[in-house]
């Protein structure tokens, strides 16, 4: 039987995010582990910053720490939501890239053995498709994952 230690949860921020986060923050009390929570900044701001190089030193360093700033609010904001955070221990960690290659990465890193994931994501493409990033996340883990909807 799975008795997690680690446990990874993505987020997008979205409600379904809140669902998986929600979902791990339970199973994390019951087995005293430790929960990740992990969101992935997809946007390249060196690219688009490249198209217009005339941009001020200051507002070149605003405009690539906004989506870090805002990430990190995102998730006291998105922890805050839940009274089960004082009884769990939590890592939270904010990068760039691609976000199932970040996922799976950062599960190889911690040594995560279990990752709670939303179905969909903030597209919700389509109440009864897997999103991209959770296939291929479950197509790539080496652990267990579990989806939430």
């Amino acid at each position: 039987m799975l008795k997690p230690t680690k446990i990874l949860v993505p987020t997008d921020f979205s409600a379904y995010s809140d669902k998986a986060l929600e979902q791990a923050l339970d199973i994390a009390r019951q087995y005293n582990a430790q929960v990740f929570l992990l969101h992935v900044i997809e946007h390249d701001m060196d690219f688009l910053l490249g198209l217009y190089p005339t941009y001020s030193e200051e507002l070149v360093r605003m405009i690539k720490n906004h989506p870090w700033n805002e990430a990190e609010e995102n998730i006291k904001k998105q922890l805050a939501k839940f009274s089960q955070v004082r009884e769990v221990k939590i890592t939270t960690k904010v990068c760039q890239g691609v976000a199932y290659q970040e996922i799976l990465e950062e599960a190889k890193d911690k040594g995560i053995d279990l990752i709670v994931i939303a179905s969909l994501g903030r597209s919700g493409i389509a109440k009864y498709l897997i999103g991209g990033v959770a296939r291929n996340v479950l197509k790539g883990s080496t652990c267990p994952v579990l989806l939430t909807k």
